[in-house]
């Protein structure tokens, strides 16, 4: 079974890493009581015993496949627990390698090397270079611990967007933008309603989403519909579709099942309300006075995303509107395509990336490991006359949690 060897491979990976790690658990240690170390390292490895039999059972038994309590919570503990040891190896490799030179040393110059030896003959290890990677290691797997009290966190932040262009009819413009909900890694309705409640308290005049509405399958809005069907606008709630919302990522029995789902998750929109916009767009009107509103399916840049967006569709007819709005799920065809190719769209609103649901931000750094992937992750970014809103995502996946990068209601007034 091919998913099988992949699962028995990262655990003897694990298993490598936990003979690393327990070096330096041995360093720390070695002047604690007989008693202390051996309670300490019993329970090191009881622990790591856990974690390698969950991922030895993971392709074998169903439930664990199946279950979002696993899903979502024990496997992002093992993944946690993985890099956390793995961060914490850097700093032992470091070590090692001094003690690899000391020892190449003692063998070129054997006076000066002897100073570094103790009584076995061998080099030591450092005591505080463990101790810093044990700390860093732990430090990481209990904040992402901690980010699990974060995931329904959400933030409102109010941008206010200038443009020269933009018809006086809408000028003070209120929109509010939500992307990725991702519906099918909820667990808890009344935290999902307060962030509805949220949405609703900014009385915006037009309700965008992004897309990713489910994480694979459209049945798993079922339970939420009566949560987001709660979401009116004067002007509408328009819609787009993101990577997750095609199916991609599961094994169906059949092309015309997956079909199917895309189907029924089109109809999701509509039963909610939104007006799901598929390569085209619309105009609104106010006070005699127009803007576009175009919306594309998923178009990523990235090798392994999906092009299925197709400007050519959506853009003809807009050519004569004085201010276009761009709903397109992924941030990277705003380098790709539309700053190329489409310099009059004069706002694109994305989302995809969550800002990985983890870096650091406060008013004058911005900083998320996925930011060596996308160029614009989170946030406003601008390009001469052209603005791109990336929305850091209303739910999560993978993870269930969030450090340092919070949910996001987006509040963009028009001026």
């Amino acid at each position: 079974m091919r998913n099988a060897s992949t699962w028995w491979i990262i655990a003897a990976i694990m298993l490598l890493l936990d003979f690393y790690v327990f070096q330096a658990l041995r360093t720390v240690t070695q002047n604690s009581s007989e008693k202390a170390r051996a309670i300490v390292h019993i329970v090191y490895w009881v622990i790591s015993g856990v974690t390698l039999l969950a991922l030895l059972s993971f392709p074998y038994i169903q439930v664990l496949q199946t279950s979002k309590i696993f899903r979502n919570y024990i496997f992002a503990i093992l993944v946690g627990l993985f890099f956390a040891k793995l961060v914490g190896s850097l700093f032992f490799l470091t070590d090692d390698l001094r003690r690899g030179s000391l020892f190449l040393l003692s063998k070129i110059m054997p006076d000066t090397g002897a100073r570094f030896m103790n009584e076995e003959n061998a080099i030591p290890r450092s005591v505080f270079l463990s101790w810093v990677g044990l700390g860093l290691g732990g430090g990481l797997f209990g904040t992402l611990l901690y980010g699990f009290s974060n995931k329904y966190n959400y933030q409102v932040r109010k941008i206010k967007l200038s443009f020269a262009n933009l018809p006086a009819s809408f000028k003070g413009f209120k929109i509010v933008h939500i992307s990725d909900i991702h519906s099918g890694s909820f667990q808890n309705k009344t935290a999902v309603n307060h962030g509805v409640d949220l949405i609703l308290q900014q009385n915006a005049d037009l309700i965008l989403f992004t897309g990713d509405l489910v994480n694979d399958r459209a049945d798993e809005m079922t339970e939420y519909m009566d949560v987001f069907n709660r979401l009116k606008a004067p002007m509408g709630v328009y819609s787009s579709l993101g990577n997750h919302d095609y199916g991609d990522y599961v094994s169906w029995p059949s092309a015309e099942a997956k079909t199917e789902n895309l189907n029924k998750l089109k109809q999701v929109h509509a039963s909610l309300g939104w007006r799901l916009l598929m390569n085209e767009h619309v105009l609104l009107n106010k006070d005699k006075e127009q803007i576009a509103l175009l919306g594309i399916e998923n178009w990523g840049a990235k090798g392994r995303f999906p092009k299925y967006g197709k400007m050519q569709e959506a853009y003809p007819g807009t050519e004569k509107i004085p201010f276009k709005i761009l709903l397109s799920h992924d941030p990277s065809h705003w380098d790709a395509e539309i700053k190329t190719k489409y310099s009059d769209i004069d706002l694109m609103l994305a989302g995809h990336t969550h800002g990985m649901q983890f870096g650091l931000e406060n008013p004058y750094f911005k900083w998320s490991p996925v930011q060596w992937m996308y160029k614009q992750w989170a946030g406003l970014y601008e390009d001469g006359n052209q603005k791109l809103y990336v929305n850091r995502g209303y739910g999560f996946i993978g993870y269930p949690g969030r450090v340092g990068i919070m949910p996001e209601i987006t509040v963009i007034e028009l001026a």
